[in-house]
């Protein structure tokens, strides 16, 4: 096969244009991630509260997967990215085609882990005895299709460190578009369709996904020629692999954090009932929606980082880090006020039940303040893991959930309620985001970038091209 030598795309153009054609793709494709939840969670809450109820529990456990293939795709996009910037095609073939390899392994250990352990689990999460077999329904035709999850997501954070946003998000739209119209079908049982309920919405996902991954590979091996059949020997694969997971295990840990604590409030907010899990678990998914744009240009953003760090561009890097935080900012201004305006009417969407709409409408009232400092945060980890600071971006993740929200949401409750537990997540995003904001910018400022090295070491280029 005729290999085709990958450009750096990113290193030339004005940044703030450069930025913008990257984020506006990946905005569709982030919003298709986020209304691909958003579909299941309208149509399952029309089966009834204990249904969504269900859905919610399922929530933690879902994002906890999504993080091990979100940390694989990290670190495949810094290190691919980084290669093209410098110019080694070699390099970019070996590492996109075993991280692949190495997402299929991990995800079907994954797999047989989440399966043996549902119960264990949910009941840990605070699933009630007439909710359970609600939340196994799901999660037994979910877990064996996670592969499909794990290895698009992988290959799609390739295809983006070439500085191609647009076909991840195109693939992720027609995936959006087949769970869009089989959901009703198979969760209601719409002409000769079964009624499966909230295993329709499982059985939907699954084949969604597997349109992802059938295109995702496609595209890398038959238009990038970013897979390599060539059999590799084992130190190039373990090279390949320690590369990725440096900067992808603390991305999934730090990841995993999160639905982790999304797990321990969501045992918190049990205590109120099901309609108050059921109405936390819609709110966290327009969490997602609201935060969209901001996720797409910290999508964007490190590609960006990525070619330029490894071209030396390192003015452009620092001013793209600056766009980005103010734009972070203004953004999470605007939608706090247009939630605090609209909660009501957005939250009856989801479901009827007026104790459901009041707790998301005071949900919307309180967590959004903090979705500016929020978006800092993801554009920071984004950052600091392309520029191969794992450790400080996990860092700051376990700063804002371990040691700040998390705790801040056992004492506000006790003190103050849903009130208190909806206020941790403000304060740990707002004093988290303050310290990413400055700590960033100091590191770009004061980092040399690869070709500002003096005292690199001296590798001959068919020597990097074989790693």
């Amino acid at each position: 096969m005729q290999q085709k030598a990958q450009k750096a795309r990113l290193t030339e153009g004005a940044i703030g244009l450069t930025l913008v054609k990257l984020t506006i793709p990946m905005i569709f494709g982030v919003l298709g991630m986020v209304i691909f939840n958003i579909i299941d969670t309208f149509f399952v809450g029309q089966l009834g509260t204990h249904e969504l109820a269900a859905l919610s529990f399922t929530f933690p456990v879902v994002l906890v997967v999504s993080s091990l293939a979100m940390g694989l795709g990290v670190g495949t996009s810094a290190m691919v990215s980084r290669a093209i910037g410098e110019g080694y095609h070699a390099r970019v073939q070996r590492l996109t085609t075993d991280s692949l390899v190495l997402s299929v392994l991990l995800s079907s250990v994954l797999v047989i882990i989440g399966l043996l352990t549902m119960d264990p689990v949910f009941r840990l999460l605070g699933a009630t005895p007439e909710i359970l077999p609600l939340v196994k329904q799901y999660m037994v035709i979910w877990f064996p299709g996670a592969v499909f999850m794990i290895v698009p997501m992988v290959g799609n954070n390739a295809i983006r460190a070439t500085g191609d946003t647009k076909t991840p998000s195109y693939v992720m739209l027609v995936a959006v578009i087949i769970n869009m119209v089989l959901d009703p079908l198979f969760i209601f049982g719409i002409g000769p369709f079964p009624r499966l309920e909230i295993a329709g919405a499982a059985l939907t996902t699954l084949f969604a996904r597997a349109i992802t991954f059938v295109v995702a590979l496609w595209v890398l091996y038959r238009r990038e020629r970013m897979i390599t059949i060539t059999p590799p020997n084992l130190n190039e694969v373990l090279h390949s692999w320690k590369s990725i997971l440096y900067i992808g295990l603390p991305t999934a840990g730090a990841t995993m954090i999160i639905p982790l604590t999304i797990g321990v409030v969501t045992r918190l907010v049990s205590a109120y009932g099901p309609v108050a899990v059921a109405a936390f678990g819609a709110a966290s998914r327009i969490d997602m929606f609201s935060l969209v744009i901001v996720m797409a240009l910290s999508s964007a953003l490190g590609p960006f980082v990525g070619q330029n760090w490894g071209a030396g561009g390192k003015e452009r890097v620092r001013k793209a880090v600056a766009y980005g935080q103010y734009f972070s900012l203004g953004w999470g201004l605007l939608v706090f006020l247009i939630l605090a305006l609209a909660g009501k009417p957005i939250a009856a969407l989801f479901n009827d039940n007026p104790n459901v709409v009041a707790t998301m409408v005071l949900y919307f009232w309180i967590v959004p303040l903090g979705y500016g400092f929020q978006g800092v945060v993801y554009l920071s980890n984004g950052v600091l893991n392309v520029l191969h600071r794992p450790l400080y971006a996990a860092g700051l993740t376990i700063v804002q959930t371990l040691l700040l929200q998390i705790p801040l949401a056992y004492v506000g409750g006790y003190l103050f309620g849903l009130n208190g537990i909806f206020g941790a997540a403000v304060v740990a995003n707002t004093m988290v985001g303050t310290i990413a904001l400055v700590w960033l910018r100091r590191i770009v400022t004061d980092m040399d970038t690869p070709t500002q090295k003096v005292a690199a070491p001296q590798v001959s280029r068919p020597q990097q091209e074989a790693i």
